[in-house]
């Protein structure tokens, strides 16, 4: 990246001056009897830039979110994927292998090498050729490698949810804005027109006074304790632990099966509550005009829900999220999020939106309504804020509160009461056991990486 923050446009060295007698010239020019062939992405046809204009992106996690965005970044003729990085030997060498038979078919040649893997995310943040990186791997070394990406002076597209403590999404907030950095949270749904719309019409008052919202997701994640299976082969499985305690492999731990694998563990995710709740507490959030903050009470049902169990707010089964606009949210429902006003209600979820009466969701929104940022796709708009340096529509400081609120949540599940939260402090109110919930103890040598 050039100091001023925009991608460096890369200098391209010309050669030394040599003189030409016509004779010569003449001579030489009668051996191009071949048209030369110069390849469409070379002139930046077929929607691709010329290699100038081209963000170079390294990606870190090529596991199951890490391989479907490479195959999008792929197709993008903005970007150019330099560079993967996996502490499973076959997942990176699969990742390399699809980029570079792409950019080969790209290219129209036999054979393109042009990207290298790598064990060790540092080695490949010490690139200055890479502008901006990509981080889908599990939740436990989001914020380690966030930061040092920051500071590598790398822009970033990190996974949801943003950190696995509220201390580290404060940290990489902090690092984001220190070294001045374009960061998009991957909760994509701020860019799908659905969600968008749906926080519109409430926050225009299309269902009257708002009076609450229900919250689908999973519960919260839990210990499990696992017996110790042989370390499968070219998995580094010390790195893949990093920050997180030791513990003997056993392939449920590393599994990024939605259904259980490593999202059920409390040691590198905090479950349904985190992970969906990324998605869709952050469109709550949105709706109710919440952004930046969170709530100022949490209060936890007498049992907590399984991982993969969405409570039923109608019988008492989810926690209430108490917000300072009075205003509450439940855990529980169907999957989604369901706004209740005093003149209707709207629904939204990644298969519809619905509205009650339907006439709400049928009048075209005024100039005189809210209007929110319109987003031209997840990915298109990091592209365009790399290039603007703007904020993107799921900036590090959404994500940062968003997935705060998901924590505060499962403390209080976890404890089992009911916690007082001042938005402002970034503090738990009058409770030390569950302040050190805050943040987790890290293994050496992660430890010193915050």
């Amino acid at each position: 990246m050039s100091a001023s923050g925009r991608p460096r446009i890369k200098e391209r060295h010309m050669p030394e001056r040599v003189s030409f007698s016509r004779r010569s010239l003449l001579k030489g020019t009668a051996a191009l009897v071949a048209p030369c062939f110069v390849p469409a992405s070379a002139r930046g046809g077929n929607d691709w830039k010329p290699p100038s204009e081209r963000i170079t992106v390294g990606f870190i996690g090529v596991g199951n979110m890490g391989s479907g965005h490479l195959d999008s970044f792929l197709r993008d003729g903005q970007l150019q994927v330099v560079a993967v990085c996996d502490v499973d030997a076959a997942k990176r060498k699969r990742a390399r292998q699809r980029v570079e038979d792409k950019y080969a078919e790209a290219r129209r040649t036999a054979n393109f090498k042009g990207c290298d893997e790598y064990n060790e995310f540092e080695r490949l943040l010490e690139r200055r050729d890479i502008d901006a990186v990509l981080i889908a791997t599990p939740d436990h070394w989001h914020a380690i490698i966030a930061i040092a990406a920051a500071r590598a002076g790398k822009d970033i597209y990190c996974e949801k949810p943003l950190t696995l403590t509220i201390r580290e999404a404060r940290d990489v907030l902090q690092a984001v804005r220190r070294y001045g950095r374009v960061f998009q949270t991957g909760s994509q749904q701020r860019s799908e027109g659905s969600f968008r719309l749906a926080c519109e019409l409430v926050r225009s008052g299309r269902i009257g006074k708002l009076l609450k919202v229900d919250v689908g997701v999973g519960g919260p994640s839990s210990e499990a304790y696992l017996p110790e299976q042989p370390v499968r082969e070219g998995l580094d499985w010390n790195r893949w632990l990093g920050p997180a305690p030791w513990q003997p492999y056993n392939e449920k731990r590393c599994s990024g099966d939605y259904s259980g694998g490593w999202r059920r563990i409390r040691d590198y995710s905090g479950g349904g509550m985190t992970d969906m709740g990324a998605h869709h507490f952050d469109i709550a959030q949105w709706g109710l005009g919440m952004d930046g903050t969170n709530p100022v009470e949490i209060i936890p049902p007498e049992e907590p829900p399984l991982f993969d169990q969405i409570p039923d707010p109608d019988e008492g089964e989810g926690l209430v999220f108490k917000y300072a606009n009075g205003v509450p949210v439940y855990h529980g429902g169907p999957d989604g999020i369901l706004f209740t006003g005093t003149d209707g209600r709207i629904e939204v979820t990644r298969s519809h939106l619905r509205t009650w009466p339907e006439e709400i969701g049928r009048e075209p929104l005024g100039i005189r309504d809210v209007h929110l940022y319109e987003s031209p796709g997840h990915r298109q708009d990091w592209i365009n804020c790399i290039r603007t340096r703007q904020r993107p529509v799921c900036d590090v400081e959404i994500g940062a509160s968003t997935v705060t609120t998901c924590h505060l949540g499962n403390i209080a599940y976890w404890l089992g009461r009911p916690i007082r939260w001042d938005p402002e402090r970034q503090q738990i109110i009058g409770d030390e056991k569950a302040s050190r919930w805050l943040d987790r103890p890290k293994r050496a040598p992660w430890c010193a990486c915050l």
